[in-house]
């Protein structure tokens, strides 16, 4: 059976062959149109209209209504969801409780379109959502809708009025632009205001970035007139779509409903090569967002696209002129994106973490095609100096667990797959006499489960590598399906909050055999196993445009019988991180299915590293207080949180100035304290810094533990008597 890519951990979406079984999974995310990606309603901006009335009834006709095959497809979802998912929950009225919720959600997350009536008046659907789904009749989705949609064109009309007055910027008063937890507004007046502010901070975040006031208010008429077009060319599948993955997700957020529209993106960014800039975009609030890069295509080569930085404008060539695309529809900015390989386009970057008004990035992408060979694992070799002596560390970078399915059941016997490639590269760095390993998994999203199983074996002398248990309760043991070992030598695995699933499971087992040291920021947490149905083989027919669903029909478990889900594998040793972790990861997903433990299996342990760990801390501690790159990534890491703990901004302009110049001066001097500690000249501005020359700290401190771990003395550990014995 095929072992597929599974969804990502940031939004679900299976990769692979009907009904496969989708285990080792990802941070690597379909180019899917997940809950209304497709709105044009996500926008910075925006404001009520003052003759706004009361809420309408809700028995008004309906713009947009299911048809026919939503409510088989809606009968048929619910059955296969009800039948198959994992919790074995039962479709009652605390269930449709749960999904009118993540409905509401869904449309208005930020709590600013609905009015408070709205919702009170929307109250009779919450527990009819059940009823709607098994019978098919699904149209409250769609009367919820249209009721957002309603206010949604109110508050964009407003924002157009508004623009005819230069708002005061020298008015002290503060803008909470995260309303994630704050009530909708109770009145036409309250909402307004709010808007008068989301209005006046868009005009800011423009001012700042060397603007005038009339070229503000240019581009935002442009951009709210834009907005208010596209919310009417909203379709009848993209609300459907939306209500089905509000359902979907209250069971667990990797199972997911797409349309055919969806499905066909999701199946062209998940082809082994494609032509783009190979990055996977997603819509959060206002802007397209980069949820991953896909490793070896352009963007991951240049580093300077990174995930959570958001597109603001589009490029074409060298000079064509950059199309502002906040509040575009998904879809119409990745055509924008696509282009024929070799063809230029520039992209303007509101930076990750960045709070609006953060000066914007330009940078430019030669489109190429990003094949599976760019994907592949990587070798390089790194020098530690210990004295007189250089130690040799041999670095593998394992960015995803893939596989050549289709080569492989065509019975080529050299399929490309993540443990040949290894298994290749350990034999050229024991060529090159290195004295350890550091396999290297930061950003690895997961990938086939068999090349997880298959990488294990290249480590470890034999025996089981994983548990699955699924929904019935069976329990499956995976064992190492490689015969012996390829390197026997010291070795450290390095990991980040990116890392999951496949990831996990490989980190987990080295982990638990205590074959090696596992380094880096606790893993993502994904220990789930989804189903992926192609709905139209229900169908009478072919092309019935029923769409695909992944199901969470499983969870798989370390050896020891401990879950990856929700924990994630916490590393022996902790390095700094710029992702946040209660920001990313399963844990911070709300419908996320709990940890737990089954019976472990019997398994023999090394087990020699365990007296090691206490010496390799204590190497590890002061190098983190005299490494200058150590330090700059801790105070880097510090900064980035403490400003995304800010839920609100200054309206005032001089403020914000001031706050923009503080926070640029703090960043410079932390690259200069880093700088000059590596005996390098000071910079005199953010301009002069160069993204391709900043430092791997963490790699760097990866391959000075795995020094430490080769010159440990003798403790009497067999296992890492071994390693020395390897190494020497």
């Amino acid at each position: 059976m095929a072992d597929p890519n599974s969804p990502t951990p940031a939004d679900p979406a299976p990769e692979g062959r009907a009904a496969s079984r989708l285990y080792g999974i990802g941070v690597r995310l379909a180019l899917v149109l997940p809950a209304l990606a497709l709105l044009g309603l996500l926008f910075a901006g925006s404001a009520p209209n003052r003759s706004a009335a009361a809420p309408e009834a809700a028995t008004v006709t309906l713009s947009l209504a299911p048809t026919d095959r939503h409510r088989k497809v809606a009968r048929l979802v619910g059955e296969v969801i009800e039948r198959s998912h994992y919790r074995q929950a039962v479709m009652d009225d605390e269930l449709s409780s749960q999904v009118f919720d993540r409905y509401l959600e869904s449309l208005d997350g930020n709590r600013s379109y609905f009015l408070a009536s709205d919702v009170a008046e929307l109250e009779r659907y919450r527990t009819q959502l059940d009823d709607a789904i098994r019978t098919g009749n699904v149209e409250p989705a769609f009367v919820v809708f249209e009721r957002f949609q309603s206010r949604n064109r109110e508050v964009l009309q407003t924002a157009l009025g508004l623009l005819e007055k230069e708002p005061d910027f020298a008015l002290d008063e503060r803008f909470v632009f995260d309303r994630e937890h704050e009530p909708w507004p109770a009145t036409v007046a309250a909402r307004e205001d709010l808007w008068r502010q989301r209005v006046k901070n868009d005009a800011i975040s423009l001012l700042l970035a060397g603007k005038t006031w009339p070229e503000a208010k240019d581009v935002l008429a442009k951009r709210y007139e834009r907005v208010l077009k596209r919310v009417d060319q909203v379709t009848a599948d993209d609300v459907f779509e939306n209500f089905m993955n509000a359902y979907a997700h209250v069971f667990d957020p990797h199972s997911n409903y797409l349309s055919p529209r969806s499905s066909e993106e999701y199946n062209i960014a998940m082809k082994l090569s494609y032509v783009g800039i190979g990055a996977s975009l997603q819509l959060v609030d206002d802007h397209v967002t980069v949820m991953n890069v896909i490793p070896g295509g352009p963007a991951a080569v240049s580093g300077l696209l990174k995930v959570n930085d958001r597109i603001t404008a589009v490029g074409q060539g060298e000079g064509g002129e950059m199309v502002d695309v906040v509040g575009w529809r998904l879809d119409d900015v990745v055509q924008l994106i696509r282009g024929p390989a070799g063809s230029t386009v520039r992209l303007s970057i509101l930076p990750a973490g960045a709070t609006p008004g953060t000066k914007e990035n330009l940078i430019a992408f030669e489109r190429n095609k990003v094949t599976l060979e760019a994907q592949a694992a990587q070798k390089k070799v790194k020098t530690v100096k210990r004295g007189d002596r250089e130690l040799k560390v041999g670095v593998i970078e394992v960015p995803s667990f893939y596989q050549d399915y289709d080569a492989r059941v065509s019975g080529e016997k050299d399929f490309r797959s993540t443990t040949r490639d290894v298994s290749r590269l350990i034999g050229e760095l024991k060529e090159e006499q290195v004295d350890g390993v550091v396999v290297d998994l930061r950003g690895n999203g997961g990938g086939h489960l068999s090349e997880a199983t298959g990488l294990v074996g290249l480590f470890v002398r034999g025996g089981p590598v994983v548990q699955l248990r699924e929904t019935g309760g069976r329990i499956e043991v995976l064992d190492d399906p490689e015969p012996g070992e390829v390197w026997d030598g010291p070795l450290v695995v390095l990991v980040d909050r990116s890392s999951a699933s496949a990831s996990e499971i490989f980190a987990a087992a080295i982990q638990d055999y205590g074959r090696g040291i596992v380094v880096g920021q606790q893993t993502y947490g994904k220990g789930t196993v989804q189903n992926l149905y192609p709905l139209d083989r229900w169908a009478l027919g072919p092309n019935a445009g029923f769409g695909q669903l992944t199901v969470t029909i499983g969870k798989y478990y370390r050896i020891t019988g401990d879950s990856v889900q929700n924990r994630g594998v916490v590393p022996e040793i902790t390095l700094p991180s710029l992702i946040s972790t209660t920001e990313v990861g399963e844990s911070t997903r709300d419908s996320a299915l709990p940890w737990d433990r089954i019976r472990p299996v019997d398994y023999d342990s090394d087990g020699g590293l365990a007296s090691a760990l206490a010496i390799l801390a204590r190497n590890h501690e002061a190098r983190m207080k005299a490494d200058s790159d150590l330090r700059a990534l801790q105070a880097d890491a510090a900064s980035f949180e403490k400003q995304r703990a800010e839920k609100s901004l200054s309206l005032n302009l001089a403020a914000r100035k001031a706050e923009r110049e503080r926070l640029d001066a703090e960043r410079l001097a932390r690259i200069n304290a880093r700088r000059v500690g590596d005996g390098q000249p000071a910079l005199k501005s953010l301009e002069e810094v160069d993204p391709e020359t900043e430092p791997d700290a963490n790699l760097s401190e990866a391959a000075q533990i795995l020094a430490d771990l080769t010159l440990l003395p003798a403790t009497g550990d067999a296992q890492l008597s071994q390693n020395r014995a390897a190494a020497r």
